[in-house]
């Protein structure tokens, strides 16, 4: 699994392309190469119930009460049954 910086929480996301470290205060592309200092964010993709993702990144999620379809970029901070890798 290929990480971005929006893949951290201490990104703060700005727009589509760019956001700031909350640790190094600097402005940063989101597609460029993650540092030390990352902390992986809860998101559907690296999550042990996130299964069978197809091409665009939408899979099924099995770890609520109900299955139901969502895309890997999800974030799930708030998630009650995200559980990493």
């Amino acid at each position: 699994m290929k990480l971005k910086h929006n893949d951290c929480l201490n990104f703060s996301t700005i727009d589509a392309t760019k956001g700031i470290c909350r640790i190094t205060k600097q402005l940063i592309n989101i597609d460029s190469e993650t540092c030390s200092n990352l902390a992986l964010m809860p998101k559907c993709k690296n999550c042990k119930n996130f299964e069978n993702p197809d091409e665009k990144g939408m899979g099924t999620c099995t770890g609520l009460e109900k299955e139901d379809w969502t895309f890997e970029s999800l974030n799930a901070v708030t998630c009650k049954g995200h559980k990493f890798k």
